[in-house]
């Protein structure tokens, strides 16, 4: 369908491609990764005819067409209503339904043969286009992406980017191209509208390529991944797992061809060195010489996984109780977000706020950060509470002026010059980098330098809106290793499950103006939610028909409710005994992990087995323990909704 041929393609002097090649076949579903930096996008924009390339040949057949989601796409406006917005993919049968409606009025004054047979014509090319549901299409397609019913008439216009965003989307998916392009698509949507996308691209007839650093969302989509790293594109016969597992053994491969091909050459070298001046041996060494000359040589492998390895640093721990709310409630004018709702936070929560937009995440931060007006009910912030909050408006609060070294030196930390350094090169500032002006960094190098500042600031409360929006699928792992360093309380509103999955241990949502607490990570979670989801369908008849037999009268509680109350005295008992079992293995651990360094027992191979022995068994009941917490979680959870 399409192939590209020994691309190159410059930047300055700087090669972004050298003779890479790529095919794309139909149906070919492919997640393009690579850092940021190294092309991706180019490469899209390329391939849809707006950049010319330096070298090499891009063929594409004739009846291949092509769709392109791009972040350009956030300026565009209009007066019309989004659901004609969205209507414009089918601008030949809009066109046909406009001479139906002319052809028709005519006839009300000249009902001709030539009218009846025009008309005649109209309509059966009408239908042959399923002209008759253009309007339920469009319809489907804007509200799988999240739009309400009622907001289809509204004009485009009055949405905001990321919105206007989601109606292009839903326009390329309405038009059908024969290669579907998306360049970070998941970057405007929420939840449930990704879950959306995902089945529709799984069934998408045409080709699809994905730029995207939402590492579930490409696993889900994708059956080929293309990486683009060292001016080439390096492909992989499966979803992003399939990629990693095999980038590792090829990883290992050549490195281990690299080096044999080291200690030939060093062989090589030495005995050319030895012998050069041996008339005897002049015949061996020219031999040598030459096979040197024309040896391909390997370059060695880069590891891209980058790492981080700084220590956040706490002035003072908080107390216990970090963030407390009670009867909070809020409002924009007939829409409320929440209605007289408690929520607490304590110190070591990591809380992921999750759901749909428009349900009130960004809202319930800034009512945490004690920055909401108009507020009612009790916000109160623990002792020792030294907050930081991250959102993306505030990548304008970056100075354009500023260097990015001097930028993190303003953040008010007693960091030297070197730590910061160390610092920016964990989120891929290295070298020269750290001296590049805020004002030339892309969307993603300044939320780089935003996180960096946010990181460091010596806050023992984290607030995070949105924090992977912009960065590539390496950064993202590094804000996790970040985050899973770091031993203060966070908050975090995120669509990103992979993201989600691996630095949350609490989950938040609201559902009915209300803030509702899963006790656990994201995984366990959605389980458990599937579980509930079917236990209502199978369970909620019988015990509504057991509520409505037996009224409680009076403000009488019925036997039921008397033993779910008991029941639940003694599940809050378990679980926090639990929770003590659980803090006093999790020491154990640590004290073991540190003997498991102690030269004295690693270098003793019986002392080393008996502390892998015990580690393992502390392991198990750890993990029991975390089951058995998860459980109760849930019944309370339950009782609890009684």
């Amino acid at each position: 369908m399409l192939s590209i041929n020994n691309l190159s393609y410059y930047l300055g002097s700087r090669a972004l491609y050298d003779e890479a090649s790529l095919h794309i076949k139909p149906k070919d579903k492919i997640g393009l990764i690579g850092l940021n930096g190294t092309g991706k996008s180019t490469l899209l924009r390329i391939i849809d005819g707006e950049y010319k390339i330096d070298g090499g040949e891009i063929q594409k057949s004739n009846d291949c067409t092509i769709g392109f989601l791009n972040q350009d796409l956030l300026s565009f406006q209009s007066d019309d209503s989004i659901k004609m917005v969205a209507l414009g993919a089918f601008s030949e049968t809009l066109e046909i339904q406009k001479n139906i409606d002319e052809v028709l009025h005519k006839m009300e004054t000249n009902y001709s043969d030539d009218l009846v047979g025009k008309l005649a014509h109209l309509q059966e090319r009408f239908d042959a286009l399923d002209g008759y549901t253009i309007q339920s299409k469009a319809e489907e397609i804007l509200e799988g992406i999240g739009f309400a019913t009622k907001d289809l008439e509204r004009p485009l216009r009055e949405f905001s980017g990321g919105w206007r965003m989601r109606v292009m989307l839903a326009k390329l998916l309405l038009e059908k191209p024969s290669l579907l392009m998306l360049d970070e698509p998941t970057n405007h949507l929420d939840l449930p509208s990704i879950l959306w996308v995902e089945n529709y691209l799984k069934s998408y007839e045409g080709a699809v390529i994905v730029v995207s650093h939402d590492r579930h969302f490409i696993n889900n989509t994708v059956n080929t991944i293309v990486e683009v790293t060292q001016q080439k594109l390096n492909y992989y016969a499966g979803n992003y797992d399939f990629y990693l597992a095999e980038k590792e053994l090829r990883n290992e491969i050549h490195k281990n061809a690299f080096e044999n091909q080291q200690q030939k050459i060093k062989q090589t070298e030495k005995f050319i060195e030895r012998f050069r001046a041996k008339a005897t041996k002049s015949k061996q060494v020219q031999s040598r010489v030459k096979s040197l000359e024309r040896m391909d040589t390997l370059e060695d492998v880069v590891d891209e996984a980058a790492k981080v390895n700084f220590k956040f640093n706490f002035k003072t721990a908080s107390g216990r109780h970090v963030v407390m709310m009670e009867n909070v409630s809020k409002s924009y004018g007939d829409l409320n977000i929440l209605k007289n709702t408690h929520g607490q936070i304590e110190r070591g929560d990591k809380i992921a706020l999750i759901g749909a937009n428009g349900k009130g995440k960004s809202t319930l931060l800034r009512i945490v950060s004690g920055t909401e007006s108009n507020l009612k009910g009790e916000v109160r912030q623990g002792h020792n509470v030294n907050m930081a909050f991250y959102a993306q408006h505030q990548l304008e609060s970056l100075k354009v002026d500023n260097e990015i070294l001097d930028e993190l030196k303003q953040a008010g930390t007693e960091k030297t010059e070197q730590e910061l350094r160390g610092v920016l090169g964990c989120f891929l500032f290295s070298d020269e980098d750290v001296f590049k002006k805020i004002k030339v960094l892309s969307g993603g190098e300044k939320s780089r330098v935003a996180l960096a500042k946010t990181l460091i600031s010596e806050a023992n409360f984290l607030l995070l809106d949105e924090p992977t929006n912009h960065l590539d699928i390496q950064s993202v792992n590094i804000l996790i290793q970040a985050l899973q360093q770091y031993q203060g309380t966070y908050i975090v509103v995120s669509h990103d499950r992979y993201f989600v999955t691996q630095i949350a241990n609490k989950i938040w949502y609201i559902e009915d103006n209300d803030i509702k607490t899963y006790p656990g990570n994201y995984d366990e979670y959605v389980y458990l939610r599937s579980k509930q989801d079917t236990k209502s369908t199978t369970v909620v008849d019988d015990s509504k028909k057991e509520k409505i037999s037996k009224p409680a009268t009076n403000n009488e509680k019925t036997p039921e409710q008397k033993a779910a109350q008991n029941e639940v005295k003694k599940l809050k008992n378990d679980l926090s005994k639990v929770e003590d079992q659980i803090e006093v293995n999790e020491k154990l651990m640590k004290q073991i992990e540190l003997d498991l360094v102690n030269p004295d027992i690693f270098t003793d191979e019986g002392k080393l087995n008996k502390t892998n022995d015990h580690y393992e068994k502390v392991k198990k009941v750890i993990n029991s323990l975390n089951d058995q917490w998860a459980e109760i979680g849930l019944r309370l959870e339950e009782l609890e909704a009684i």
